[in-house]
């Protein structure tokens, strides 16, 4: 019986072959092309698989012809994936090669005097082969997904480390081409709790990269484009949780992003619970850069007040705080004080006379104003 088939096989083949190609148009360009041999040779050793396959009625072992067809298959599936195209050609391919080669190998079989029964069961194991190799591809195109998807999630996790560890500009931008991220105007780091991060991350820019492990239960996101009227938008799908934003920056240079919103977090007395927005926070952060020169300059433009008492120091410098906040209105120093106007006229003039000249001086008073 199978001697008739294999003396066919390159005119079932060529039927086959150009069925496909009218049939199913998404194969057509790849049939004229490099591929096309490809895909023409896979036909052919599909088919001579089926034959080896029905002259071993017993079914297929390792070293039988259908693992080749089944490799070839699964090969497809992962060369289909690997294009980006979905299953629905290939698996439409299988369907018009299934019954344009149970046509050809049926007249075939029919001209040789084969039994109907032969026949019929012939035609069972056409269709059920077809389910294997259908199967193979499925298999072999989920692998390639699954592969793929891993490759790039590494890809964009070196990315992510390479922003936020400054790298040179050619070593982020091949960072950025191996994984297939197109690069935004800008990035604004944003730290969040490691719990909340993948629920965050689905309403933010699909773009958006994220590294865990940024501090203790802790993740970082580096959403593109959150500048101009986007920022409060980001800000309100951050509402409700504990996340602290850095400023928009140009994207290669979002390492000075990610460094604000971990020096804002680490403010004291912020609010819990909510979102911070760093631009809230730039004279905390300004005065707070080098604590060690801020409390040289405050030892420094306090040392007149040294003189008085040690309670009399403290209120006096409490009162020329009010005095430099409200630009010498002495209402409004009383007020904030909750004192009687003679009382802030009393302290100033002890003030005055500590200080002296200095107090006319706009340097001290800008020195002044920074140390109270």
């Amino acid at each position: 019986m199978v001697a008739p088939l294999r003396d066919r096989l390159p005119h079932v083949a060529t039927q086959t072959i150009d069925a496909i190609m009218a049939e199913v148009p998404a194969y057509a360009e790849a049939f004229a092309g490099a591929l096309g041999v490809k895909i023409e040779r896979a036909v052919r050793t599909a088919l001579g698989a089926f034959l080896g396959l029905v002259s071993r009625p017993h079914g297929p072992d390792p070293q039988s012809p259908l693992a080749p067809a089944l490799e070839a298959a699964y090969a497809l599936g992962r060369g289909e994936a690997r294009s980006g195209r979905s299953l629905d050609a290939l698996l439409g391919a299988y369907r018009v090669g299934a019954r344009v080669s149970w046509h050809e190998l049926a007249a075939i079989s029919v001209a040789t005097g084969q039994p109907a029964a032969i026949i019929a069961h012939f035609a069972e194991l056409v269709f059920a082969y077809i389910d294997e190799l259908s199967a193979a591809s499925v298999a072999g195109h989920a692998d390639e997904l699954a592969s793929s998807g891993r490759d790039r999630i590494r890809h964009l996790e070196q990315l992510t480390q390479a922003l936020l560890a400054g790298q040179p500009e050619h070593l982020v931008v091949a960072a950025a081409q191996r994984a297939d991220w197109l690069p935004p105007r800008t990035l604004t780091a944003v730290l969040v709790p490691e719990h909340a991060a993948r629920t965050v991350v689905n309403l933010l820019d699909p773009r958006t990269l994220r590294q865990s492990e940024a501090g203790p239960d802790l993740s970082v996101l580096l959403v593109p484009d959150a500048d101009g009227g986007s920022r409060a938008a980001m800000l309100g799908l951050l509402r409700g949780q504990a996340a602290v934003a850095g400023p928009a920056r140009p994207w290669l240079q979002v390492k000075a992003s990610y460094d604000r919103a971990v020096r804002t977090r680490e403010l004291p007395e912020l609010p819990t619970g909510t979102v911070v927005d760093s631009e809230d926070h730039l004279t905390e952060l300004v005065l707070t850069a080098d604590p060690q020169a801020l409390a040289d300059l405050r030892a420094k433009v306090l040392e007149p007040l040294s003189a008085a008492r040690d309670i009399s120091a403290t209120k006096l410098a409490e009162t020329l705080r009010s005095w430099l906040r409200h630009q010498g209105r002495r209402e409004e120093v009383a007020a904030d004080l909750f004192v009687h106007p003679q009382t802030v006229r009393y302290r100033m003039t002890q003030v005055r006379e500590l200080y002296g000249d200095r107090l006319r001086d706009p340097e001290w008073i800008t020195a002044l104003t920074i140390a109270l």
